[in-house]
C-alpha cells in the first residue's frame, strides 16, 4: 500500500519561503509522476504543480509560476515543492499526490485530481500578511 508523507508547513509571513516534502513508500517511487495540489475551506482542492516520472518536466498552475518549484530526488523517494514569494494567498492545505501507474515518464500528468491514484493527509501552510 502506497503512503504518502507530507512535511514542512508552517506559519511563514508574506515574502518568506517554505519547503514542503512528501515521503513516499510502498512502491517503487521512480515509477511515481507526483504533484502537489492545495484547497482552503469552502473551495475545491486545485492543482499546484506536477513533474513527471523522470523529472525533468514540470507543470505549474499560473498563481504560482515563477513563485514554486516542483522537484524529485528518486534516492531519497521524495518530491518537494520550494514556495518563494509567498503570499497571503497561498494559505491553504497542501497535499501531495502520486500516480504509480508507470505512465507520464515524459510529460508531468495533467492537472487533475482524477490523474492521480494516492494521496497524502496534507500540510497546512498559513501565510501573515
Amino acid at each position: 500500500q502506497v503512503q504518502l508523507v507530507e512535511s514542512g508547513g508552517g506559519l511563514v509571513q508574506a515574502g518568506d519561503s517554505l519547503r514542503l516534502s512528501c515521503a513516499a513508500s510502498g512502491r517503487t517511487f521512480s515509477s511515481a509522476a507526483m504533484g502537489w495540489f492545495r484547497q482552503t475551506p469552502g473551495k475545491e482542492r486545485e492543482f499546484v504543480a506536477s513533474i513527471s516520472r523522470r523529472g525533468g518536466d514540470t507543470n505549474y498552475a499560473d498563481s504560482v509560476k515563477g513563485r514554486f518549484t516542483i522537484s524529485r530526488d528518486n534516492a531519497k523517494n521524495t518530491v518537494y515543492l520550494q514556495m518563494n514569494s509567498l503570499r497571503s494567498e497561498d494559505t491553504a492545505v497542501y497535499y501531495c499526490s502520486g500516480d504509480f501507474s508507470g505512465r507520464y515518464y515524459y510529460s508531468p500528468p495533467p492537472p487533475l485530481e482524477r490523474a492521480y491514484e494516492y494521496w497524502g493527509q496534507g500540510t497546512q501552510v498559513t501565510v501573515s500578511s
